[in-house]
């Protein structure tokens, strides 16, 4: 054996090199979390489980191209580490596969990246400039050679059973709750950043293949849960919205903690504050979106389906038969249209709302965007609402119309003369410029209901206005607990998923009421169905109303965490909800089968294109 290793110490330095950087990327950013002794071990070792077959098979090169073999390798594989890293820092979760369909987004994402790069990136390729170095210097000491596989079986197989023992060993369920888990940090634990690619091919490929072998009995399964958990809508608030428009409303990135709050004295949502006292609002109303952000609650809002746990639905299934909510709306004599002034293939939305119901996509070409009322994204909020409401009030009523906003995205730029409250001081520039871009789309949204109320549209219009999905990432939690003035704890944490929710209904303003239920995206569509006066009866939903007597308070987010009003169930750790004590994993057990449940049937209708067995 010391022969053996003696004849490739190139690659066994190029292998030991890459391990190393590969454990201290992996342990520095992601958020793992390693309770026992046998957990890190498996965790340090599941790397070199990939690394020793992909540099085996090196061996079996010519001598010539060993080098270049090994250096492309480590290329490719710093790659994958930094892309993640980067990733990572402020979205906390990993690159799958499906996101590589939405490449051709790279270019709206161009001023999101670069804000993630920092200076010290360049430590992620010194080893890579001491590889390049090795292989044109080709120090004696650092020699290849290549194998004959006949010759060095016995040392294959060998290699095959260690490499067999390192992967099994990280399928061991050391944690009671991992099999619960849908967190890709834990994946990340139990098979390494690179084994969890090749588990991600082997789900991109299982999953394509599944709409060819799902039949009948896979629907009939799905249906018989969701007529046995579902929850009969509140029969004092059917139709009292019927027939009257209905504009639907994502906030980009609106979280809220920010509602009823202050930053230097000054209200950050002074309208929204100013709105929710006339409005049914629903301040436990959790961030379900997964991968597709803004789109997953598009998804959800339209759908009231789950999102899917890798990639977006808008991109990997946009041709699924679904019981969409516009098209319920189009068949009670609606005229449906989306607002949102950005590129039309952006998330694959031309394909995608035409088969949600949409008659019509307003996107960015029927826009005037100049360099004076544009910034980051696109489009400023303010003159997106004016310029909407040129088409809005032209629109046959009743109409449906979704709208978008734009500019309270990350990393949350606006000039200075747009700031209505001065930035926050603190260590974190993303939390430091959020505030301000809040308090924009705030006015953005004053803009409107004052333009709809000049058309004489406000008092036959229902506005539902959304938060999409979380602003500031928890790589700024440390500032964000300044601001906020306690502890972010891992409960704490999971309540800041909480976004806002606001269903505006005039003439109602005497039955108002802040409303505490636990609940999420997928809760939406069957309340509006039942403030309509539309039937729920052909619609495959997840969802209960919001405003059901017999609803429980329940809200699963996508990674696999659960929410109830007695429970919070996070990083592997059961939470009392109401003062954040750690208790015994059990008391969440219940809630953790019924979410996992409801998102691996979800999983299978959109994977296997189940709706179109439900006749």
């Amino acid at each position: 054996m010391k022969s053996f290793l003696n004849a490739h110490r190139f690659m066994l330095f190029c292998l030991g090199v890459l391990w190393l950087k590969t454990f201290i990327v992996s342990t520095l950013t992601f958020d793992l979390t390693i309770n026992q002794f046998l957990e890190a071990i498996v965790f340090a070792l599941n790397p070199l489980a990939f690394l020793l077959v992909v540099f085996s098979l090196g061996l079996l090169l010519k001598a010539k191209y060993q080098r270049l073999y090994y250096f492309s390798v480590s290329i490719l594989l710093t790659i994958i580490l930094y892309a993640n890293a980067v990733y990572y820092r402020e979205f906390s979760d990993i690159i799958t596969l499906p996101m590589l369909v939405m490449g051709g987004n790279m270019g709206d994402l161009s001023t999101s990246i670069v804000e993630l790069v920092q200076w010290y990136d360049v430590l992620f390729f010194v080893d890579l400039m001491l590889i390049a170095t090795l292989m044109v210097k080709q120090p004696d000491s650092l020699v290849v050679n290549r194998v004959s596989f006949k010759k060095t079986r016995s040392k294959y197989a060998v290699l095959a059973i260690v490499v067999a023992t390192i992967v099994g060993a990280g399928q061991i369920d050391l944690g009671e709750q991992r099999s619960h888990s849908f967190n890709r940090d834990t994946a990340i634990e139990s098979m390494g950043i690179y084994n969890f690619y090749v588990y991600d091919a082997y789900l991109h490929l299982t999953t394509r293949s599944q709409t060819v072998f799902a039949d009948r009995d896979d629907w009939e399964m799905i249906d018989e849960h969701l007529t046995d958990n579902n929850v009969k809508p509140n029969a004092d608030y059917h139709g009292v919205a019927e027939d009257m428009n209905v504009v639907v409303m994502s906030m980009e990135s609106v979280e809220a903690f920010v509602i009823n709050e202050t930053i230097n004295g000054e209200e950050i949502t002074p309208f929204l504050n100013e709105l929710i006292e006339d409005s049914f609002y629903f301040e436990n109303f959790y961030d379900q979106t997964g991968q597709g952000k803004t789109s997953d609650a598009e998804f959800m809002i339209n759908n009231s389906l789950y999102p899917l746990g890798r990639g977006a639905v808008f991109h990997t299934h946009s041709d699924n038969e679904l019981t969409p909510f516009p098209r319920a709306l189009q068949h009670n004599g609606y005229y449906t249209a989306s607002f949102h002034a950005n590129d039309k293939t952006f998330y694959n939305r031309d394909i995608m709302y035409e088969n949600l119901g949409y008659d019509h996509y307003f996107d960015i070409q029927s826009y005037e965007v100049t360099g004076e009322n544009s910034v980051g994204w696109g489009l400023k909020d303010v003159a997106f609402m004016e310029q909407s409401m040129a088409y809005m009030e032209k629109l046959p009523e009743p109409f449906f119309a979704t709208m978008l906003t734009l500019t309270n995205h990350f990393p949350y730029e606006l000039d200075e003369e747009d700031h209505f409250v001065d930035p926050y001081d603190s260590d974190s520039d993303i939390l430091n410029r959020y505030f301000p871009t809040v308090r924009y789309t705030d006015e953005a949204i004053k803009t409107l209901f004052d333009e709809m109320k000049e058309q004489g549209l406000y008092d036959n219009t229902i506005f539902v206005l959304y938060g999409d999905h979380y602003g500031i990432a928890e790589s700024h939690y440390s500032q964000l607990s300044e601001f906020l003035g306690y502890d972010i704890t891992p409960d704490e944490a999971m309540k800041l998923n909480r976004v806002p929710l606001i269903i505006h209904i005039p003439g109602m303003e005497e039955e108002a009421k802040t409303i505490d239920t636990v609940s999420g995206h997928v809760d939406v569509m069957p309340t509006l169905l039942n403030l309509l006066g539309v039937s729920e009866e052909e619609h495959v939903m997840f969802g209960r109303d919001l405003l059901a007597e017999g609803r429980d308070d329940f809200a699963v987010l996508r990674n696999g965490n659960v929410v109830t009003d007695e429970v919070i169930y996070t990083k592997e750790t059961c939470y009392d909800a109401s003062d954040g004590t750690e208790l015994d994993s059990t008391y969440c057990e219940k809630d953790l089968k019924r979410g996992q449940r409801e998102l691996n049937y979800s999983d299978e209708i959109i994977y296997s294109d189940l709706i179109r067995f439900k006749k």
